[in-house]
C-alpha cells in the first residue's frame, strides 16, 4: 500500500475515533468523488466535441489513465506506470507513427483524458468498493462520447474488472476479452482481497460481462487458477504449448454475436527479456513480435483495452520498459481507431 493509501485511512480512523458524524464524511467523499468524475466527463466531452469536428472518424482512441496499486500482492510500483507511458508514447527518440500508417498526433487517432485520481480519492478513507464503483464510473462517459473509445493505463490488473464491467454495462451485454499475461490472475480472492491484482478475471466472469476469455501467455498458474478456468470455461492458452497454438492465436476471430471485443494487456506476458520492468518476473514469455502479430492479425471490433502492470520502479535499463508498454498502447490504439 502507498504512503498515501496508508495516510488517507490513518486520517479517517482519526475521524472516526474523534466522533465525526459518518453522514459528514461520507459527504466530504462524495464531493471529492464529484469533482473528480466532473474534470474527467468534462475533458471527454471536450475531446468528443474535438473529434467529431474533424469528422471522418467511426472510432477513435482516448487515453484514460488509472494509478492504482494498492492491490498488488507484491509491489506497488504499477500506479506511478500512466504518467511514464505517456512521456514514453512521445518521447524524441521514435516518431508518432504506428506501424500499419497511422499518426498518433492525429486526434482523430488518439486523445487524453487524463487520469482518475486515485490517490487522492483513497487520501479521504474511500474503500475499494466504492473506489471500484468510481473507475467504472469514470470510463463510461468516454463511452458516451462518440466516436471515442477508452484505452487505459494501468495501475495493477485489479482495474481491469472495472473497467471491464462499465464497457459492458454501457454497450448492454458482454463482450470477448483477449487477455496476453503470465498468470491467469482468476483467484476467488488473493490474500483475502477480492479486488486483488490476482482475481480481476473471476469478478469479471461471476458478473457476466464476457462471454469468452482467451487467456495468452500464461506460464505461472496454480492448481486453482486451472478449476477456476473450468468452471467459468475460460480458454487458457499456456506458454508450454504456444509453438502448437501459435496458428490459432496469430489467426483469432473473435465478437461475433457480442458487443465487441477488449483487449487487456499484462506487460509480464512479455518475457522478462523484452520487458524488465514488472513486479513479477517469469521467465519463458512471449516475445513482443509475437505479441504483436497477435493483435495486429486479430480481427475484431475492439471496444476498448487496458496496459497493465507496468512497474516503473523496476524498470532499471534506461526506461526500456516503458517503451515497450508505450508501443502496445500505440499498436492498441491502431486496433482501435479506424
Amino acid at each position: 500500500m502507498s504512503v498515501v493509501g496508508h495516510r488517507g485511512i490513518h486520517y479517517l480512523q482519526k475521524l472516526k475515533a474523534a466522533n465525526i458524524p459518518a453522514e459528514l464524511i461520507e459527504k466530504g467523499q462524495n464531493r471529492v468523488i464529484d469533482a473528480s468524475l466532473t474534470l474527467i466527463r468534462e475533458r471527454a466531452k471536450l475531446k468528443g466535441e474535438l473529434v467529431r469536428a474533424l469528422g471522418g472518424v467511426v472510432a477513435s482512441s482516448s487515453l484514460l489513465g488509472v494509478p492504482l496499486g494498492h492491490n498488488s500482492s507484491f509491489l506497488q510500483g504499477p500506479a506511478f506506470a500512466p504518467p511514464r507511458i505517456r512521456e514514453a508514447i512521445w518521447c524524441g527518440s521514435t516518431n508518432s507513427a504506428t506501424e500499419e500508417g497511422k499518426e498518433l498526433n492525429d486526434p482523430r487517432v488518439l486523445t487524453d483524458v487524463g487520469d482518475v485520481p486515485v490517490q487522492e480519492i483513497r487520501d479521504c478513507g474511500v474503500d475499494d468498493d466504492r473506489l471500484m464503483n468510481v473507475i467504472s464510473e469514470s470510463v463510461k462517459p468516454v463511452m458516451e462520447e462518440d466516436p471515442l473509445r477508452p484505452l487505459v493505463l494501468g495501475g495493477d490488473h485489479s482495474i481491469s474488472f472495472p473497467v471491464v464491467r462499465a464497457v459492458s454495462e454501457k454497450l448492454g451485454g458482454p463482450v470477448d476479452i483477449l487477455h496476453l499475461d503470465a498468470h491467469p490472475d482468476i483467484y476467488h480472492a488473493f490474500e483475502g482481497n477480492i479486488y486483488s491484482h490476482a482475481s480481476p478475471f473471476a469478478r469479471i466472469m461471476e458478473g457476466g460481462y464476457a462471454r469468452r476469455l482467451l487467456q495468452v501467455g500464461i506460464r505461472s498458474i496454480t492448481k486453482e487458477g486451472r478449476e477456476q478456468g473450468k468452471r467459468f470455461g475460460v480458454e487458457q492458452f499456456e506458454m508450454r504449448t504456444f509453438s502448437r497454438d501459435r496458428q490459432l492465436l496469430e489467426n483469432l476471430k473473435l465478437g461475433e454475436g457480442v458487443k465487441g471485443v477488449y483487449i487487456s494487456i499484462d506487460v509480464d506476458c512479455l518475457d522478462p527479456g523484452f520487458a524488465p520492468g514488472v513486479s513479477h518476473i517469469e521467465p519463458g514469455g512471449l516475445s513482443f513480435r509475437d505479441v504483436l502479430n497477435i493483435l495486429h492479425n486479430l480481427q475484431a471490433d475492439v471496444v476498448a483495452a487496458d496496459v497493465v502492470e507496468f512497474n516503473p520502479q523496476r524498470d532499471t535499463v534506461g526506461g526500456m520498459t516503458a517503451m515497450v508498454a508505450a508501443k502496445l498502447v500505440r499498436e492498441l490504439t491502431a486496433k482501435i481507431s479506424k
